[in-house]
């Protein structure tokens, strides 16, 4: 399973009134672990940011002049995340400025090229109802060190969100490590032995525990409006 997590800053909050993308990053994940393959680019948005935007990125102008312009990079970004699933919080704020920026060079939407896109927002208020959802609070509740945050930053924020989304969804972790032994695990299991292998001890759920598992997972089916690795396991079982 390939992801990638991916950021923008922008120079306002509504593409639709003309504000564009001026900084980019992605960072990739393969079965839920980072790869260390990141994509990042400041980019000359062609116009001035809004005050209020420029106060949270603190990009201005006369830093962004000499940048590529967003159709001198768009051919690596597309091929950079191309087939994969998208991981955003906030996802249709990204969404909505990435294809207002193709549509200017008559390229397709974004879901063309990636057509999953997990909104790590929606997930947080369906595992998280009631609290505080942003980067900074998931962060703080989470225990992922955003210390070095004083500006939002795409590439910052995206390292940051991979941490909180995988532990948000440690649970789909710890199955994934089931499933795919380690290669020193596989060595040890073709050594031949006399003794007799030890009976795993099973303790069963409580009422309590099912219901949380439960509630847990339809979070996460509805979040990525799909079942989980775990429902899709336990469906194959069950047939």
């Amino acid at each position: 399973m390939r992801q990638i997590v991916l950021d923008t800053e922008t120079t306002g909050l509504e593409h639709k009134q003309g504000n564009r993308i001026l900084e980019l990053a992605c960072l990739e994940l393969s079965n839920r672990r980072p790869t260390q393959r990141t994509l990042h680019f400041y980019i000359n948005p062609e116009r001035e940011s809004e005050e209020g935007a420029l106060r949270v990125h603190g990009l201005d102008s006369a830093f962004l002049a000499d940048k590529p312009k967003f159709h001198e990079i768009v051919d690596d970004f597309l091929a950079f995340v191309e087939g994969a699933e998208l991981v955003i919080h906030n996802a249709p704020f990204d969404i909505g400025f990435l294809d207002a920026e193709l549509a200017r060079l008559g390229k397709p939407s974004i879901r063309s090229y990636c057509p999953s896109v997990l909104d790590t927002l929606a997930l947080a208020k369906d595992l998280r109802p009631g609290k505080r959802n942003n980067l900074d609070a998931l962060c703080r509740d989470y225990g992922v060190d955003n210390s070095g945050r004083t500006l939002h930053g795409a590439l910052l924020d995206a390292e940051l969100l991979a941490e909180v989304y995988l532990e948000m969804t440690r649970g789909q972790e710890s199955l994934m490590m089931d499933i795919e032994p380690s290669p020193a695990a596989h060595a040890h299991n073709t050594v031949a032995s006399d003794a007799p292998a030890a009976r795993p001890r099973v303790r069963s759920l409580s009422a309590e525990e099912q219901a949380a598992h439960e509630e847990y997972l339809a979070g996460l089916e509805k979040a990525n409006k799909a079942p989980s690795l775990w429902q899709t396991l336990q469906a194959d079982s069950a047939a």
